[in-house]
């Protein structure tokens, strides 16, 4: 049995204090209206008049109603459909519930949840992040029983600890493959360094920083933001967020009215979370809800025009398939919505490959996907269906490409 958590001996805090007085004001809302709804139904017995009956019960039912969702939701005693998230695979909305928390909620507590659509299952909780990569076999869900041998997962949970040119000869030993541009990023010690040094290396290409770069999206997305009934309700994507550095940016001005930061990896996932932990103003935020979902670009488990905005950011050269990925951009975004991404040319991309010895692989090789020029990048985003007349490249420095697209 695990021992006691010595944080559960302290005095409550204001958010805990106002959940209950909310509670217990919902609770009798809900009493005070069915006490209503019984007597205007006993008036309706006793009333000659169907009319007056009629106008007697409606107002008091439709509270009775509202009241019950809002009771529900805040408890977590029934599952509530998801308006943005879908089965990666069928993209069927998924139904989630928790026990007495909702997503974008206090992350300092782990709070389970399930997610389950009409095909499949999946699992995610409070203080790491839901988990749409793949669906969990019932086997999974109650034993975690698997049907490959031990020395396989093994090797499979070891392999983000293997050094990287070790990876590919590893995983011939499993029943998995590896994809360089993709399974370098699950390493924890990439995580780890990201924010204490990878991320300031790429200026020498051109990139302008992590803050005026989110200042920039956020400026190209505003208009797509307020069109969706205003800044409260939109939502915004961070894809490939790795650390949560534009994640933690967008989601501390307080303004959307849901952040996902999402990635591959769960090790910058896990590394994302706990920045978000240690960033005491995100867990106050009184608009925006924020939330860590594991995914692959290239197949979002996102419902079709859910999405206001989308950001990645120094991302899409990671991506294996980027006809699958711009595919399913252009789907999740709404009539209007706005991508912004960032990326390498491949000039810089060159010198790193030339000195790493990658010059003659083929892409699937690679450690990251080469844009020759900006008709190339172009050409890209149009093939997933976006107007070329309404997709905007320019360059920064030496080799920063700044994508902007509207669907």
């Amino acid at each position: 049995q695990k021992p006691c958590n010595k944080r559960q001996h302290h005095k409550p805090t204001r958010e805990a204090i106002m959940k209950l007085l909310v509670t217990e004001s919902l609770i009798a809302s809900f009493l005070l209206v069915s006490s209503t709804e019984a007597f205007n139904s006993h008036l309706a017995v006793t009333s000659s008049t169907t009319q007056t009956t009629t106008s007697l019960q409606a107002t008091p039912t439709d509270e009775l109603a509202i009241q019950k969702e809002k009771l529900f939701k805040l408890l977590g005693t029934q599952p509530s459909t998801d308006n943005v998230l879908a089965d990666p695979i069928t993209k069927e909305p998924i139904q989630i519930s928790a026990p007495g928390v909702l997503l974008g909620g206090d992350s300092r507590s782990r709070v389970p949840y399930t997610l389950k659509s009409a095909s499949n299952s999946f699992k995610g909780s409070s203080d790491s992040f839901i988990d749409l990569l793949e669906p969990v076999t019932e086997e999974e869900d109650t034993t975690s029983t698997s049907s490959s041998s031990p020395l396989s997962d093994f090797l499979t949970r070891a392999s983000p600890y293997v050094p990287v040119p070790l990876r590919g000869p590893l995983a011939s030993l499993t029943d998995g493959e590896y994809i360089p541009m993709r399974d370098l990023f699950t390493s924890p010690a990439v995580s780890f360094a990201y924010e204490r040094g990878w991320r300031q290396g790429f200026a020498q290409a051109g990139f302008p920083g992590p803050d005026i770069e989110a200042e920039m999206a956020m400026d190209y997305f505003a208009p797509s933001a307020a069109a969706a009934g205003g800044f409260s309700t939109s939502v915004v994507v961070d894809m490939s967020c790795a650390t949560g550095l534009f994640t933690r940016r967008f989601a501390s001005t307080d303004r959307y009215g849901r952040v996902l930061g999402c990635d591959y990896s769960e090790s910058m996932l896990t590394e994302a979370r706990r920045r978000i932990q240690e960033e005491r103003s995100l867990s106050k935020l009184k608009t925006t809800k924020l939330d860590l979902v594991r995914l692959d670009v290239g197949q979002i488990p996102m419902q079709d025009e859910s999405i206001d905005c989308l950001h990645a950011g120094a991302a899409m050269h990671c991506w294996p398939d980027l006809d699958a990925a711009f595919t399913e951009i252009y789907r999740v975004l709404k009539p209007g919505g706005r991508y912004f991404g960032t990326t390498f040319l491949s000039t810089y991309f060159a010198t790193l490959s030339s000195m790493d010895g990658q010059e003659s692989n083929m892409p699937s090789q690679q450690a990251f996907q080469y844009f020759e020029s900006v008709d190339t990048l172009k050409a890209l985003v149009e093939k997933g269906g976006f107007d070329s007349s309404k997709i905007q490249i320019e360059v920064l420095g030496a080799a920063c490409a700044v994508i902007r697209a509207e669907k």
